[in-house]
Parts: C-alpha cells; structure tokens; sequence
C-alpha cells in the first residue's frame, strides 16, 4: 500500500479524498494550514476506514511549506510514494488580488518540485482542478470565478511543463462543480444562475464520486500526463 500526501485535506475534497484513501488500506498524511483540530478529525476518520494517518500543518504557499511537509511525511512513514495537490482557493474574503495566482500556479510547481526530490520510485503527483478552469479557454466561467480558473489553468500548464522536462508522474483529475464543496455555495451566492445551469445538465457529482475519482488516480497504471474526467458530460462532447 501506498503513502499518499493530500495537501487542503481539513475540509471538502481533500478530506474525503483522504477517507477514501485509507478505506483502500493507504497510509495518508493529511496536510492542513490553520485548523489543526479538523485535520486530526479526518485523521480519525482514514484510521476508521483503514488506513493510518497523521496531520501536518504547512502552508504550501510558503518558502518552505512544502519541503516541510514532505520531510514529516519521511519522517514518519519512511516515504511517500504520491501528492494529491488538492489545495487551493481565491474566492476567500479578504484575498488580495495575486493570492489566487500564488496558490492555484506557484505553490503548485513548488510543492511539485519538492516532491519530486523526495519521491519513492515509481511516485506520482496528481493534481486536482476544475472543468471550469481546465475549459475556460472555450467555454463560460461563473462570475467571480475569473481569477481562480485563471489560475489553476496555469497551474496545470505549469505543471504539464515540469512533467514533461522533468520525466515526473504526473495525473490529472477536473471535476464540474462537485455538490457539497465550499465552492458550489460560495458560487450560489456569487452567480446563482452559473450553478442552476449546471444542475440543468443532470446532477452534479457528489463530493465521494470525486474522491473516488481521485483515489483511482492515485492508483492508475495509466501512462503520465492523462486527465480523468467527473461529471460535464457536456464539456466533453
């Protein structure tokens, strides 16, 4: 079994991720920035499943964030063998105008970096996005929602570009607006009509379909570089 690393797993996907994880037997290190105490609660939650599980905070946007997370994830289990880069944001009260930018595209290629240096043979990063970023080139982005597709667009760029100089084991996974994310509710109030029209196309993928989706991309054989796809059939077709 593997050692997984989910950055932003105190909450939402990266929490359910983590869950999902460990009820396939994984080892998970559950990275969180602030809320130490809902970290340790997910923690319970991948032992409850099967897995072990500790929580670290580091903040990814950091010089030394993700180093620092990386080095308590050897130190504990003696390696790790996959990131899920879950974190991310920008629609947060208060954010200044380059935060989305820093955390969606720079933290990324960092963390990517450092964990490429610290990886076990054979390990992989997958990065987790959105249809409405990962289509934003062709199709509407909900209003207030410009700076973070923006954003985590580059960062999968970025990231295909690491993965292609580097030889890193790179997966992605974009997922339509997932129901029960922060996301989803902070957009029914920003753009209610955006989040209608999608539900318009059928329902919107539950936060444990996405997790699992992600999970599967842990585990994938597949060659580097692939996406997989939740939900959206409309974006696809």
């Amino acid at each position: 079994m593997a050692v997984v690393v989910v950055t932003g797993a105190s909450r939402g996907s990266g929490a359910e991720t983590a869950v999902a994880l460990g009820a396939r037997g994984h080892d998970v290190v559950v990275n969180y920035r602030e809320k130490a105490r809902r970290a340790e609660q997910v923690c319970q939650r991948v032992r409850a499943a099967g897995g072990r599980a500790i929580a670290v905070g580091a903040d990814v946007t950091a010089e030394h964030g993700p180093s620092a997370l990386f080095d308590a994830a050897i130190a504990e289990f003696g390696r790790f063998d996959a990131v899920v880069l879950n974190a991310s944001g920008g629609l947060e009260l208060g954010a200044d105008e380059g935060y989305a930018m820093r955390l969606n595209r720079d933290a990324q290629v960092a963390a990517a970096r450092a964990a490429s240096e610290r990886l076990s043979p054979g390990g992989r990063v997958v990065f987790v996005t959105s249809h409405q970023a990962h289509f934003s080139r062709t199709h509407a982005v909900p209003e207030g929602y410009e700076p973070i597709a923006a954003s985590k667009l580059a960062g999968e760029q970025a990231l295909r570009e690491l993965a292609a100089t580097s030889g890193l084991d790179l997966r992605v996974v974009s997922g339509d607006m997932i129901d029960g994310t922060i996301v989803v509710r902070l957009l029914e109030r920003r753009d209610p009509a955006a989040v209608q029209a999608r539900r318009a196309h059928g329902p919107l993928p539950t936060i444990d379909e996405f997790a699992a989706a992600i999970a599967d991309a842990v585990e994938s054989e597949a060659p580097s570089g692939g996406t997989t796809y939740v939900g959206g059939a409309d974006y696809l077709g």
